[in-house]
């Protein structure tokens, strides 16, 4: 059986995505700078992707360059390529034409969708393990979220739903030209979701409502560029609007039940993995 290549495959989808391969048995390959892949350097592609048969692919965000690897793993023969985008790609005015990150997903997405091979699709929103392993975790541990986040709400969707996706997309054949919108069964408000961590880890966490100005002089603060900052603050942007408080129905037509709600991921979480959390960037 050919492998299935898992790039991004040490990040919190994407790790995911490789365990529950490895449950079914399957062989695996990891693309990471760890196993010697690098997005911004193209001679380690080739080696990476050959003899492959499926991928999944987590991009790069800021830049624009899965296009050109989706398109030479095909060409080296492979069959199946799984693109993990983002929530919004499709919906006028969610973020600006010159953002970065955004560009990322939509012209990943115009790649994929032009290959020759079966393509799936999964545009999941704001990832509960922000709060665990990701952007918010320090926020957390500290006790406060501030962010730029006003009374919008988000469906938070487990990662672990994300990968299921992933997995079958990447295993089945009922999925190709699929692309699954995925969210967790309800919308949180930053306040609601900071009280469910709050419950599950018997530790106040509260949310702070900041500004787009007050958050991008913080950020700047603590080491951030400006432009950085600026970008990450307009992820908010749609949160703050309400464009993210739809419940999507990607999980439930891709594995014929229901996403897991932000309750029992806060419960697992914190009940048998207590404070102090680790750090990364935020994913949408």
């Amino acid at each position: 059986m050919d492998p299935i290549l898992v790039i991004g495959g040490t990040g919190k989808s994407g790790s995911r995505v490789v365990a529950q391969l490895k449950q079914q048995g399957r062989e695996v390959r990891i693309g990471a700078r760890s196993t010697g892949f690098d997005w911004l350097d193209e001679s380690t592609w080739d080696s990476t992707v050959t003899g492959a048969a499926a991928v999944f692919v987590v991009p790069l965000d800021g830049t624009t360059l899965t296009g050109a690897f989706v398109r030479r793993a095909v060409e080296l023969g492979v069959r199946r390529v799984v693109l993990l985008s983002g929530r919004g790609v499709d919906t006028p005015g969610y973020g600006s034409a010159d953002n970065a990150l955004g560009n990322t997903h939509v012209l990943g997405e115009q790649a994929v969708r032009a290959l020759d091979v079966d393509w799936t699709i999964l545009r999941p929103g704001w990832f509960a393990q922000n709060f665990s392993e990701g952007f918010f975790a320090p926020a957390v541990q500290a006790g406060e979220i501030r962010v730029p986040a006003g009374d919008g709400a988000a469906t938070f969707v487990d990662a672990e739903d994300i990968a299921a996706v992933a997995v079958a997309a990447l295993t089945e054949d009922k999925h190709g030209g699929e692309i699954y919108e995925l969210s967790g069964p309800r919308a949180l408000t930053m306040a609601e979701a900071a009280a469910e961590i709050s419950a599950a880890s018997g530790r106040q966490v509260r949310y702070v409502p900041l500004t787009p100005e007050q958050y991008v002089a913080e950020a700047v603060e603590q080491g951030m560029s400006p432009e950085e900052a600026a970008a990450f603050g307009e992820v908010y942007d749609a949160l703050r609007r309400g464009l993210d408080a739809h419940v999507s129905d990607g999980v439930e037509r891709a594995l014929g039940r229901r996403p897991r709600d932000f309750s029992d991921f806060a419960k697992s979480t914190w009940l048998a993995v207590p404070l102090p959390l680790r750090d990364d960037k935020p994913s949408t």
